[in-house]
């Protein structure tokens, strides 16, 4: 039985580990530090007004606001959000990192007891737990959303290695990927593809048809559930800027295996990013050559796992280059050493099928746990822990959340109409004037706009409220639908009003794209609760 427990506390006390240095020293403000932070912030107020599934981020681009929660997956910010209105903010992100370590070491786990022994499996848990890329990932980008999915790959690759393909089990992992981060969701489910096609290949105990249309129809549930997140996503990106997300240094021909574009920091993390590709690539072909040595009748498996490390491989060398820009939504990854979070999963699990035969007493595997978690922490902290400007820290973000100054708006989710480098950082909540693209007064306080007010214009003119223009907006004037605007530089919505009072109400609507993704996601979601129950059924049945 303390054997049965010791993953459940050996792995928490490896992500343990891993945040001690945090602890002690503040967050590493790495490159999307600000980004996720103020996701959080924004979702929490939110939340504390009822708005339990926001599209709309109000704070961004000076108060005049983008459609970010449309496009980036819900669970990451939506976990920050809860984590922000319960701990304080310095110690939100600490405590989301351990979170996502410990999440991530007992997925692993549970993909690698039923392939090794439980020594191999909490060994190739705890490695995956604290390995050089989840650390960069953790401690150098602050990829919040990617750091979180790792905890959903494992459970993919158990999902399609096992004996026994289900629809439920390829459904639950795909679906949360994709609402957790688009670019390893995107990369998993080619991961998927080419894992089945090899099973499809392979003599096998499982009917062929049987693995061919349960990892269909478990990929089409899998998207279905996540559908109130891709449906949205997908019809309104026509909306925002997106191919702004690929921008020179954004893409993929500048972020191949040691590319060089001249951009020192750009380089710098590509160069590390390279290094990590290259360590890790040699650690996984080493455990696999071990393994398919010493244990032939895992060679299936191992011949599956060693087909997706050198594809992996493949796909970070310009020899891919056509794949990478034709291929479906594979662009956008941006960086092909994102794969690199497949290859760790992919190098534990093969540690763990190397070393199947080593066996520890508790006491040992807490020591080796303890030892590995250290060994593997303290360089990765001090090579990869980005220092904090004082106007970075946590602290220092929550302030400039909490007053009405703005923040920074998201090249990839301005609106189509709009153009960043014309809006103004001080704009008030709204002004009037005879020109429809006036400045704002100047001495003025910058300030959002709010959803109703009442204006008395002197005479017919533009009211200029501070709010990117989008069609989901539904405007009202004195009680009446207006859907008259204003075409601005600055993409902010400038409406006609006559002389008089005028009564503005403006609402976020619920539109049809929504409505059509809330209600496929409904109805998948009572499909899977329907798969695993009469699957429960059928198993308490047998004697």
């Amino acid at each position: 039985m303390q054997r049965d427990r010791l993953p459940y506390l050996l792995i928490p006390l490896a992500a343990c580990i891993a945040i001690f240095p945090l602890l002690l020293n503040g967050c590493s403000c790495g490159h999307d530090f600000d980004f996720h932070l103020l996701n959080w912030m924004e979702a929490a107020r939110q939340f504390t007004h009822g708005n339990l599934h926001p599209h709309w981020a109000y704070t961004a681009a000076w108060n005049a606001g983008e459609p970010r929660f449309v496009f980036y997956p819900p669970l990451s910010w939506t976990l920050g959000a809860i984590l922000t209105l319960i701990f304080p903010i310095t110690a939100t992100p600490i405590v989301y990192t351990w979170l996502a370590l410990t999440a991530s070491g007992l997925a692993l786990h549970r993909l690698a007891r039923d392939f090794a022994p439980p020594t191999a499996a909490l060994l190739a848990a705890l490695l995956y737990t604290v390995n050089p890329y989840m650390l960069f990932t953790a401690y150098e980008r602050t990829a919040y959303a990617e750091l979180l999915a790792a905890a959903f790959i494992p459970l993919l690759l158990h999902a399609i290695l096992r004996e026994r393909v289900t629809i439920p089990g390829i459904a639950i992992p795909i679906a949360l990927l994709w609402l957790t981060n688009a670019p390893a969701a995107v990369m998993s489910c080619y991961a998927l593809a080419l894992l089945t096609l090899i099973r499809l290949a392979r003599p096998s105990n499982t009917p062929r048809k049987n693995i061919a249309i349960n990892t269909t129809v478990g990929t089409i549930l899998g998207l279905a559930i996540a559908a109130f997140y891709i449906v949205p996503a997908a019809y309104e990106r026509r909306f925002v800027q997106i191919a702004m997300a690929i921008i020179p240094n954004m893409r993929i021909q500048d972020n191949f295996l040691f590319h060089h574009t001249g951009d020192l920091a750009h380089d710098q993390v590509l160069h590390t990013a390279s290094l990590l590709a290259v360590i890790l690539l040699t650690l996984t072909i080493a455990a696999l050559a071990i393994s398919l040595t010493r244990y032939a009748q895992r060679n299936t498996l191992t011949k599956s796992l060693s087909i997706l490390t050198s594809a992996i491989a493949v796909l970070l060398t310009p020899l891919t280059a056509i794949l990478w820009n034709h291929a479906p939504e594979l662009a956008f990854l941006q960086f092909p050493w994102r794969f690199l979070a497949i290859l760790a999963a992919v190098f534990s699990l093969s540690t763990a099928l190397a070393f199947a035969r080593v066996h520890l007493n508790p006491t040992t595997h807490t020591l080796v746990a303890i030892a590995l978690a250290a060994t593997l922490t303290y360089p990765a902290y001090n090579l990869f822990r980005q220092s904090c400007d004082e106007e970075d820290t946590p602290a220092a973000r929550q302030a400039l959340f909490q007053s009405n100054q703005g923040t920074d708006p998201t090249d990839e989710y301005t609106p189509a109409t709009a153009d960043n480098d014309s809006l103004s950082p001080k704009d008030p909540a709204f002004w009037l004037s005879h020109d429809p693209n006036a400045k704002a007064p100047t001495n003025t306080q910058p300030s959002p706009t709010p959803t109703h007010l009442t204006i008395n214009a002197p005479i017919a003119e533009d009211l200029i409220l501070n709010l990117r223009n989008y069609p989901n907006w539904h405007i009202s004037l004195n009680g009446s639908p207006d859907s008259t605007r204003d075409q601005r530089d600055d993409g902010l919505i400038a409406l006609p009003i006559p002389a008089g009072p005028s009564t503005i109400a403006i609402i976020y609507a619920h539109t049809l794209d929504q409505t059509i993704g809330d209600t496929i996601s409904l109805i998948a979601l009572a499909t899977l609760l329907f798969l695993l129950r009469r699957k429960s059924q059928s198993q308490s049945t047998l004697p």
